[in-house]
């Protein structure tokens, strides 16, 4: 039986408190809404406290151990008195930590000021209407007209390869170490393993990569896994394709990795990039009508409702697309669907997302394999950094811009930039790609000269479809 909600004053319960759940907190308190946000470590949720916060705060360290590499190129000089620079492992990690609790503490202030109540506790539903939750002092329960469950993931584990803290890690332990790893394992080779693959080999840790599929990035663009496959190798780490991690076992004095064709790789320190498992369990959802995917995944419509009347969820646990990014977008469309508001159902193809490997990789919308596939009938041109005045100057060697456009028409709907910041990069595409733009309206605003938005422009520009 669905429940009448009161829009004057509608009550909105919020498990988990990272970014699908604290971007929904914020916006159905603007909206008027009494709004409960159940976390049970901090706000912001392990984006914010174990995985995206620290892990680009570790890259952006890595990222300046690289300039500096690089600058002598540049004609930088360094007094040889002074000695080679080096990355002070403990010194960078409590940096990054105590920057990811100092966003959590913001957050959570944040949300207080708007009038949402935090609680910091386990929650678990007894029904679609109620949550209840354990805390330090007790047990208290959370009545609600909605729920939005944005409970995430974990590192997912191997049988054989059982992380501790010292030698073997998941992404949440590696912040333990307090020196540079002499001889670091990645085993998995997508985004997780590949940035942190990167960031510790420019940190000057040996680096092996264990990749079960032909190439690191599976799935992604293959120009740019190929791009970063080259300065992979140029860099000096090994990358093991095509065999899996059999065991990850604790030797005497590091670590030995048995791969699946039997042979052995032996190393000071391994970190497990595996994929993550949904925190879907044990919180009562089956009870409360939730039904789940085979993989323990929620299921979600476009607008983020389960399968249970009034509750509805975000984030990695639906297992939609595992961003911080999108899982904010579930979680706005869910209160704007719960509460009346103007609300447009997620769509992927506008998704823009960042790979922070060195140089970084970004993408949008529509990819070439969907139109060598012929899902789509697109043009693409491919415009390397290589010519570009402004990456001459700052001695950037490697990177391209993509842009994807519809065949006949003209319209923006994809692309890829491979460049330092990348992240930022992508932007001016991901708008073309969601407003429709045409290639000429990228070619035809004024970019920054010189700039490596230029080659954005000089790549619309070729796809100019003449009249």
């Amino acid at each position: 039986m669905t429940t009448q909600i009161d829009f004057s004053a509608p009550r909105l319960a919020i498990l988990g408190g990272g970014p699908g759940g604290y971007e929904a907190a914020m916006v159905a308190a603007s909206l008027g809404a009494k709004v409960t946000v159940i976390e049970r470590k901090g706000l912001g949720g392990s984006a914010v406290l174990t995985d995206v916060v620290p892990s680009k705060t570790l890259i952006a360290t890595a990222d300046a151990m690289r300039r500096v590499a690089s600058a002598h190129d540049l004609g930088v000089r360094f007094d040889e008195q002074a000695g080679a620079a080096y990355a002070d492992l403990k010194t960078v990690n409590e940096r990054l930590l105590k920057l990811a609790e100092s966003q959590s503490s913001d957050i959570h202030r944040g949300l207080e000021r708007m009038g949402v109540k935090v609680i910091i506790g386990e929650g678990r539903l007894t029904d679609a209407n109620s949550i209840a939750v354990t805390t330090e002092s007790g047990t208290e329960t959370v009545d609600a007209d909605a729920v939005l469950v944005a409970t995430g993931a974990t590192p997912r584990e191997l049988p054989t390869a059982k992380p501790d803290g010292e030698r073997i890690f998941n992404w949440t332990q590696v912040y333990n170490l307090t020196e540079v790893p002499e001889h670091l394992i990645v085993v998995g080779s997508g985004v997780t393993g590949a940035e942190f693959a990167s960031a510790y080999r420019m940190l000057g840790t040996k680096v092996t990569l264990v990749s079960s599929r032909d190439r690191v990035l599976p799935g992604e663009d293959a120009d740019a896994a190929a791009v970063l496959e080259d300065v992979f190798a140029r860099s000096g780490m090994t990358v093991l394709s095509k065999t899996r991690a059999s065991s990850v076992e604790r030797s005497q004095d590091g670590v030995v990795v048995t791969l699946s064709d039997g042979r052995t790789v032996e190393g000071s320190h391994c970190l497990l990039a595996v994929g993550g498992v949904p925190n879907t369990s044990g919180i009562g959802l089956e009870e409360a009508g939730v039904a789940l995917t085979e993989s323990g995944h929620i299921k979600v419509d476009g607008v983020s409702r389960t399968t249970a009347p009034n509750i509805y969820a975000a984030g990695d646990c639906t297992g939609v697309l595992a961003l911080a990014s999108v899982a904010a977008m579930q979680g706005r469309i869910a209160v704007a669907h719960l509460l009346g508001d103007v609300v447009k159902p997620l769509k992927l193809k506008q998704v823009a997302s960042n790979i922070f490997t060195s140089p970084e990789i970004a993408t949008v919308g529509v990819t070439e394999e969907d139109i060598a596939s012929g899902q789509y009938q697109g043009d693409v041109i491919k415009l390397s950094l290589s010519t570009n005045a402004r990456a001459k100057m700052m001695n950037v060697t490697d990177g391209f811009v993509k842009i994807i456009s519809r065949r006949g028409s003209g319209t923006v709907i994809g692309g890829v930039v491979v460049a330092p910041r990348a992240s930022e990069l992508i932007f001016p595409i991901a708008l073309a790609v969601t407003q429709k733009l045409h290639v000429d309206d990228l070619a035809n605003t004024f970019t920054v000269y010189p700039s490596l938005t230029g080659s954005i422009s000089e790549a619309a520009r070729r796809l100019h479809v003449h009249l």
